[in-house]
C-alpha cells in the first residue's frame, strides 16, 4: 500500500505505534514483566539526587529494554506466523532476539550500577 503524506501520515504512523505497544500489553508477558518493573524505575530515575544528564541516562537505558522486547517480540511473531514448525533458522532468530533482550538488561543494570555507586557508593 502507498504510503499518505503529510499529517495524515503522522496520525496513522501514531496509531500504528499505540497498537503496537498495546498488542505487545495484550499478548507478550516478557513485555508486561518489564513494564512492571520499567515504569516504576523510569519514575524514581528523575528523582535520583544527580545530574540532570545522568538522569536522563537512568531513563533511557530502562526504555532501550522496552524497544528491544518490541523488537524481539515481532521476530517472534512473524517467525510463528511463516511456520510453527520447528526449524533450526526459525529458533536462531527468536535465541537472538532473547540475547538482545538480555544485553539491554545487563546495559541498562551496569548504568545504573555505575550512577548509584558513584552518587551512594
Amino acid at each position: 500500500m502507498k504510503s499518505k503524506g503529510g499529517i495524515s501520515r503522522i496520525i496513522n504512523a501514531f496509531k500504528y505505534s499505540i497498537d503496537g505497544l498495546r498488542a505487545a500489553a495484550m499478548h507478550e508477558a516478557a513485555f508486561r514483566q518489564e513494564l512492571c518493573v520499567v515504569v516504576p524505575l523510569s519514575i524514581a530515575a528523575w528523582f535520583v539526587p544527580v545530574p540532570m544528564l545522568q538522569r536522563a541516562l537512568l531513563f533511557s537505558v530502562l526504555q532501550l529494554i522496552l524497544i528491544v522486547e518490541l523488537l524481539n517480540s515481532a521476530i517472534e511473531a512473524i517467525t510463528d506466523h511463516i511456520s510453527m514448525e520447528p526449524h533450526p533458522l526459525a529458533k536462531r532468530a527468536k535465541d537472538m532476539g532473547s540475547a538482545a533482550v538480555l544485553i539491554a538488561i545487563v546495559i541498562s543494570a551496569t548504568v545504573w550500577g555505575a550512577v548509584l555507586w558513584q552518587r551512594f557508593g
